[in-house]
């Protein structure tokens, strides 16, 4: 006999795990505050959960702060630090949820950056990453997000030395046009390129900054037939609660 699953019993599970692994990979302690809206729980149903972690001792909780508890040992978490794409990936994947959206994480690498982690939408028509392929900056999102956190100096540098291929007609390949539209992009935080590497695809990214330092840059990809004025709203607002949750700014 087949036992049906609660659907509220896993939402449950599910955002139980999201809540230890965005705590364990920040690496500080954080409010419910953060934790609400990085992972967009209800306060209500994250009050409860809190509860239960701090009183199982998965966490620990420090004044309105929380921080990993002494249970969490007997899991095996040891010392070992969190990676990166281990601490920015339940903030991804909250993203990609909440939009129905494929969501991805990228770092710098030079002139070219990878997607170190990514959350892929369920849907038939959808974009799909591929973790650690080196891409060109200029034709995404999050490299135009990621390009316009250069000073002038390291501007300069990858306009001299940088080769900016076009990959459809509607790619940037210009020093002028990407200089003016970094300088937007500089002034909204908001990243956006429509079929600038994919046909079809438009992408929507932010940088995150932490301590001063480019961490890299948080963005969705969303198909051109399903784009409205309302979804492109909900991921910017999304997209930026995601970088104040992973970074400082």
């Amino acid at each position: 006999m087949i036992q049906k699953v609660d659907s509220s019993s896993v939402k449950s599970a599910t955002r139980t795990l999201d809540i230890l692994e965005f705590v364990v990979g920040c690496g500080r302690a954080v409010s419910a505050a953060e934790i609400a809206a990085a992972l967009a729980i209800p306060v209500s149903s994250l009050s409860y959960l809190l509860g239960t972690l701090v009183e199982r001792g998965y966490l620990t909780r420090n004044g309105r702060l929380h921080l990993p508890g002494p249970a969490l040992a007997r899991l095996g978490a040891g010392e070992r630090s969190a990676t990166l794409a281990e601490r920015v990936y339940p903030v991804v994947r909250s993203v990609s949820l909440q939009l129905n959206e494929t969501a991805s994480f990228f770092v710098r690498h030079g002139h070219e950056m990878e997607a170190i982690t990514g959350e892929v939408a369920p849907q038939a028509l959808r974009y799909t990453i591929e973790v650690g392929r080196p891409v060109p900056l200029h034709a995404f999102a999050a490299g135009k997000a990621i390009l316009a956190t250069f000073d002038e100096t390291e501007l300069n540098a990858y306009f001299a030395a940088s080769r900016r291929d076009a990959f459809t007609a509607h790619t940037l390949t210009s020093e002028g046009d990407l200089r003016r539209e970094l300088a937007a992009i500089a002034r909204t935080g908001t990243a956006r390129t429509i079929e600038e590497y994919t046909p079809g695809i438009i992408g929507i990214g932010r940088a995150v900054i932490s301590g001063g330092q480019l961490l890299g840059a948080i963005s969705v990809a969303i198909p051109a037939a399903r784009t409205t004025p309302q979804l492109e709203e909900r991921a910017i607002q999304m997209l930026q609660r995601a970088a104040e949750a992973l970074g400082d700014r």
